[in-house]
């Protein structure tokens, strides 16, 4: 299926303006709470699984609705810092999104490395003790050094009739929120629906080589990236392609609006 034009000018011309999305990067006043449990982090609904420890450091964060964005919010990184000046460092921690928050009353389930990290030297057990403590935070770029963006193919993809794929090492400070695949040379783009989280699927799998495109949001700003290296025709569930490219684009957005 080709894209429409339409399609094309709602994500490039419209502005995104809704004041979650404006002020991704403002300082923002809220509360974290410790999940002891690392594997539900670890294995949330964003789908990363074991990858999870390997993509910030171990760092990980289950988020608000308003953050997690219906998945969208998946793999975003904040710098999150308490406010008990005993216990906590003015660095604080950065925290990627892994998940869902169970919890109406915190913006972050941050798993025990990261509630650790906010502490200052030789504080890291007495800030553990704490089920939930005052926090500072902002949105900031992913970075992923001499990384690419990678496409990690589901185990639940089967030749020829499922494809669901998961991008890894997203850069900068943007959210995926289309995606299309399409046969190498062809120009019948397909598009894939979010299935969970971060994965995107589709139930007719292109034959040969496939390439991909995904629209990503900076801010106000949308745009096309194309993956350069094409996923091979002998691609296996489980497997992890390199994209051939990153994302670094930063938010360009104001503040004026919001609260903290």
């Amino acid at each position: 299926m080709a894209i429409s034009l339409s399609y094309v000018f709602f994500f490039l011309l419209v502005p995104f303006s809704s004041a979650s999305t404006a002020c991704d990067g403002c300082l923002h006043q809220s509360t974290a709470a410790h999940s002891s449990n690392a594997s539900a982090l670890q294995y949330g609904s964003c789908g990363y699984g074991s990858l999870a420890m390997e993509l910030n450091s171990g760092q990980l964060a289950a988020a608000a609705p308003s953050l997690y964005k219906n998945g969208a919010g998946c793999g975003a990184c904040f710098q999150v810092r308490c406010r008990n000046e005993k216990l906590c460092s003015k660095e604080g921690a950065r925290v990627m999104v892994t998940g869902l928050g169970n919890t109406n009353t915190s913006d972050f389930m941050l798993n025990s490395r990261a509630f650790a990290a906010m502490a200052t030297a030789g504080m890291s057990r007495d800030i553990l003790q704490h089920g939930k403590i005052d926090i500072q935070y902002k949105r900031v770029p992913c970075e992923y050094k001499n990384r690419n963006l990678a496409i990690r193919v589901e185990e639940s993809s089967q030749k020829p009739y499922y494809l669901a794929i998961q991008v890894l090492y997203q850069g900068g400070q943007t959210e995926v929120v289309a995606m299309e695949v399409a046969q190498v040379g062809s120009l019948s783009w397909r598009f894939m629906t979010r299935s969970s989280g971060a994965v995107w699927s589709t139930g007719r799998v292109p034959e040969g080589p496939m390439q991909f495109r995904f629209v990503v949001t900076a801010g106000f700003d949308g745009k096309w990236v194309w993956v350069k290296r094409p996923l091979p025709a002998d691609w296996v569930a489980g497997g992890i392609y390199d994209s051939g490219v990153q994302i670094t684009d930063v938010a360009r957005e104001s503040c004026s609006d919001c609260d903290g």
